[in-house]
């Protein structure tokens, strides 16, 4: 299973340096954690921040125009699909 998790398509994987705060290092554990106690296998900080990256790829995110970080964010939010029955909850 560890290898599922792996760096996928066997590319070279490269260092990256993140500054997050305590509320996004403590959501990335939970999710690994979370992904531990109901699959039995945990997902690391890297594995999950790897995951996000191939998610922006596969819906075509590119920074273009971008000023602000919120700009970003706004950005990705409209490219998720909305739920059925409302607004999505941000």
């Amino acid at each position: 299973m560890a290898d599922q998790l792996s760096n996928a398509g066997g590319a070279r994987a490269h260092r990256v340096i993140a500054s997050l705060n305590r509320e996004q290092v403590d959501f990335l554990d939970k999710i690994g954690k979370d992904a531990l106690f109901s699959a039995g296998v945990k997902l690391s900080r890297t594995q999950i921040l790897s995951a996000m990256v191939n998610v922006l790829k596969r819906i075509n995110l590119t920074g273009e125009g971008v000023r602000t970080l919120e700009q970003f964010e706004q950005r990705i939010l409209e490219s998720l699909p909305k739920p059925r029955g409302g607004k999505r909850h941000v």
